[in-house]
């Protein structure tokens, strides 16, 4: 009896220290914490200049180690559909169609607007024109004769450039006459820069804040100011119009997070969408969702400096 009794106590005791250590070997797993492990995040191409500034001052200020994985539009979205992903940086939120896909799979997407950037055109600097019609772009996708564009030149045609301009269009950019592709945001910035006559499509935080190797080659081209279709001017994607809301192709950058649990995703975002996060998006020229406080400090007293 006493045999039986020592054996289920010694069974249950095993059990119990089994459970114990997978648990813990289950949160070992967990590379990181809201401010501190790893992670990996999937940035849409267009966007990674800010990005990579958000994270320096990130892994600065925290214990954290964050691992860039910079893709075009579709493929970030193929890698967070598909579960490659868990942390993503768009610059769209998430469709519908794409939130279904999801919850599917009871997974709750946290998304965050965080800045709004702009889709700029850009053109060689020895042309003297600095103006586009946006009307006239269209037009020249659609085929229609009598533009003074002679090429459209994007990063990728999965990109969030391409399928923005598509969008608005109403034609896809893909497989159109005088329409090129490469794969970044940097290869059409060297490429306009090396060839008159053609306009490329990109994000304009590249031309606000380029890689240092990179800026010479920016220095070489010209954003183009752009007239909207129902407007009468032409409007240039600088912070104040985009903050007034003036520019005709402005989009709000997101970050989404698909960790489902209190992660480096959720520190990261909450790191975009406060004070120190927001003042590096307007110190690029990009415009924060928040605009950051300013701390004015009043003296009562006025002492003068003695000579």
């Amino acid at each position: 009896m006493m045999n039986k009794i020592t054996k289920t106590i010694t069974g249950f005791l095993l059990l119990t220290l089994l459970f114990v250590f997978s648990c813990q070997k289950s949160n070992n797993n967990k590379l990181d914490t809201v401010i501190e492990g790893k992670a990996t995040i999937y940035v849409d191409e267009s966007i990674l200049p800010i990005i990579e500034d958000e994270e320096a001052v990130f892994e600065t200020q925290y214990k954290a180690q964050l691992n860039l994985v910079s893709q075009s539009e579709n493929e970030v979205l193929n890698a967070l559909l598909n579960d490659t992903a868990t942390i993503a940086v768009l610059t769209r939120t998430l469709l519908p169609e794409e939130l279904k896909a999801f919850q599917a799979k009871k997974i709750n997407p946290k998304i965050t607007p965080f800045a709004t950037d702009a889709v700029a055109f850009i053109r060689n600097k020895s042309v003297n024109d600095s103006l586009i019609v946006l009307q006239e772009v269209y037009d020249f996708l659609k085929g229609k004769s009598g533009s003074t564009i002679k090429g459209l030149v994007f990063d990728n045609v999965n990109s969030s450039t391409a399928r923005f301009i598509s969008q608005k269009s109403g034609v896809s950019v893909a497989g159109q006459k005088n329409v090129f592709s490469f794969k970044t945001n940097e290869e059409v910035i060297k490429y306009v820069a090396e060839n008159d006559g053609m306009i490329g499509v990109i994000g304009i935080n590249w031309v606000f804040q380029p890689p240092l190797d990179l800026q010479e080659t920016v220095d070489r081209v010209t954003v183009l100011g752009v007239k909207g279709v129902d407007s009468n001017e032409f409007i240039f994607p600088t912070q104040d119009n985009l903050a007034q809301g003036k520019y005709p192709l402005a989009r709000v950058l997101h970050i989404v997070n698909c960790q489902g649990y209190s992660g480096l995703g959720m520190g990261f975002a909450s790191f975009l969408g406060g004070e120190r996060g927001q003042r590096i998006i307007l110190k690029s020229g990009l415009v924060p969702e928040r605009v950051p406080t300013r701390k004015i400090m009043i003296r009562n007293n006025i002492t003068k400096d003695k000579n």
